[in-house]
């Protein structure tokens, strides 16, 4: 019995990456009666049939899973905003990265687009998110601005790609000499056709780690519960523990740790407005569900 990591998911195979080669294998059945599904993402325990075929016998606790797209122990996310055309969503960008940090991923914030501002503005802009311990990447793919401060992020990792349309994804994958499927949802649109293309999940060894060769979150809704939106953004949990209440929403408490720093200049007001609008959200969710 040997242990790798799946790589791929196709027409029912799987293909698991074990010190440097690759074996086509099935899952056991007990899988099915499990009610569990191996993912692209996770470590599993695998015998060995023949020289490049096995089978899966045991998945290893996952350290994330996500839905859309179906893959899971993701390290990071590279969050494409662009700085111009369109412009820059500060309240998108922060709502991408408490769904990313809730899920235990490390966000790296990615601005595109750079040969078309003025610099000094758009750093301006980063700075709260900088100072709060983001790390933030200033790109032109036009101008390969940034390339290669990208690529050094990839080494032993799994990174999901991820950012509005528009941004500069693609032209960034190019600069980066990335190629990745493109989203059939987004071709299926612009044919007017149905969704009949084969879609899969796969790992695309990149720059010493691997990049995930799929289509962004699909969905931006905020399933999570108040508390642990609280404690979803670093900086937010961190200083938490310094609240007088445990389980502390940062709203209305007294002796919130998170609404002095935000008193003190130490968050910016607009991360805690966006963070508010959220809590909103997410309690609106609670009610809807529990009625």
């Amino acid at each position: 019995m040997q242990k790798g990591q799946i790589i791929k998911a196709l027409a029912g195979f799987y293909y698991v990456e074990s010190n440097g080669q690759v074996y086509q294998c099935k899952a056991r059945g007990k899988f099915r009666k499990d009610a569990l599904k191996p993912l692209v993402g996770d470590y599993c325990e695998f015998s060995i049939e023949n020289e490049t075929e096995g089978y899966i016998l045991r998945l290893l606790p996952r350290q994330n899973s996500l839905i859309r797209p179906p893959i899971c122990n993701v390290d990071q996310a590279l969050l494409v905003f662009s700085a111009k055309e369109p412009d820059m969503n500060l309240l998108l960008l922060d709502r991408f990265l408490i769904l990313i940090e809730h899920l235990q991923i490390q966000p790296v914030i990615c601005i595109s687009k750079m040969d078309l501002v003025d610099e000094s503005h758009i750093h301006s802009l980063m700075k709260p998110y900088e100072e709060a311990g983001y790390h933030v990447i200033y790109v032109s793919s036009k101008e390969k601005q940034g390339i290669e401060e990208v690529k050094k992020i990839f080494k032993d990792r799994i990174t999901v790609i991820t950012g509005q349309s528009g941004v500069g994804k693609s032209s960034l994958l190019n600069a980066l000499d990335i190629h990745l499927q493109i989203d059939t949802n987004e071709i299926s649109k612009a044919l007017g056709r149905g969704k009949h293309t084969t879609r899969h999940v796969e790992l695309i060894a990149m720059y010493d780690g691997y990049v995930a060769d799929t289509p962004g979150f699909s969905s931006l809704e905020l399933k999570i519960e108040p508390t642990e939106l609280a404690q979803s953004y670093h900086d937010f949990a961190k200083l938490s523990k310094q609240c007088k209440f445990r389980g502390c929403l940062h709203e209305s408490e007294p002796h919130c740790a998170v609404k002095e720093a935000v008193e003190n200049g130490e968050i910016a007001a607009s991360r805690y407005e966006h963070y508010l609008t959220f809590l909103k959200e997410s309690k609106l969710l609670k009610e809807k569900k529990y009625g």
